[in-house]
């Protein structure tokens, strides 16, 4: 007992410590950064970024050390940290950044390349950092690429409630870049549509809520069929982000999904559709019949 009671005061005064070293960075901005580099050189400010780093790792450091503790009591807890190489790598990427910075001295010139990437990698501070770190995740985790870890987590917990985390992710995806962000397909795809629409924020008892299947989100494009009262057998759907494309052709309607976004939606339109076949005297003939199908998509405004 006496021994726990010891490791828990030392983890506690280790906490405390850190949390008092460490509150600055929280509220570092770009600016704030120009400035210490004006008033106090370079140098000086290099030194301060480099324990700005140590700080961050030592407050991860303390934390698994709690949770391993807790869960050596029985307490079941998430994990934090890695390992002991990746924090190293981590902190040797912040700390070339915070060299980079210095070098160039925050302007142009030379060394302009080098001071972009690295205010541009401390911009926001520390809560920056994280913020872009866990959306980037978050990123991964809906277009498939990989679990997402805690981002992961987190997105899957406020798409199915339809949050704004998991709608400024989908968001980031619709409009990205498919060949650099992916795009989002299969299950997920048709939820997180719900969540962007903003049909799963509504109540379970809101009348005329349409239902997705084949959908896919990317590249400034949403494809899907949609089911509803209107269209109970299901009716293929496209939508072009207005910023990106030029208004479609033939009938069509604008939405705004739930960051803001505007978007031209068109269905699927009664199209003639002609079936080569051989007639009795060889020749080839065509059978025409009615079929539903969505109009060529617009084109792309970087295009024209």
């Amino acid at each position: 007992m006496k021994k726990r009671n010891k490791i828990l005061l030392m983890l506690a005064v280790m906490l405390v410590m850190v949390c008092m070293f460490s509150v600055p960075a929280f509220a570092m901005t770009e600016s704030e950064v120009q400035a210490q580099v004006d008033a106090h050189g370079k140098e000086a400010v290099t030194g301060n970024v480099f324990i700005w780093f140590l700080c961050a790792i030592a407050f991860l450091k303390v934390s698994q050390k709690i949770d391993s503790f807790m869960s050596s009591l029985g307490i079941n807890v998430g994990h934090t940290g890695g390992s002991m190489l990746g924090e190293a790598l981590i902190a040797a990427r912040g700390i070339a950044s915070a060299r980079n910075f210095a070098g160039g001295g925050g302007h142009g010139g030379n060394g302009g390349g080098s001071s972009g990437g690295g205010t541009a990698f401390m911009r926001g501070g520390l809560a920056g950092v994280v913020s872009r770190s866990f959306t980037n995740s978050a990123v991964k985790k809906a277009t498939g690429s990989s679990s997402g870890g805690l981002g992961g987590k987190m997105y899957d917990a406020s798409v199915s409630k339809g949050g704004g985390f998991a709608n400024s992710v989908i968001g980031k995806v619709a409009t990205g870049n498919i060949s650099s962000t992916g795009s989002m397909t299969g299950k997920g795809a048709e939820d997180a549509l719900m969540s962007y629409m903003g049909y799963t924020a509504l109540e379970k008892s809101a009348a005329d809520i349409p239902s997705y299947s084949n959908v896919e989100i990317g590249g400034g494009r949403i494809m899907a069929t949609e089911t509803s009262a209107e269209h109970p057998e299901g009716i293929a759907v496209g939508m072009y982000h207005t910023d990106q494309y030029m208004p479609p052709s033939g009938d069509y309607s604008t939405v705004t999904a739930v960051d803001g976004t505007t978007w031209y939606k068109q269905y699927a339109a009664d199209t003639v559709q002609r079936t080569p076949y051989k007639a009795p005297d060889n020749t080839i003939a065509y059978k025409e019949s009615i079929v539903k199908k969505l109009p060529d998509p617009p084109r792309r405004k970087d295009r024209v």
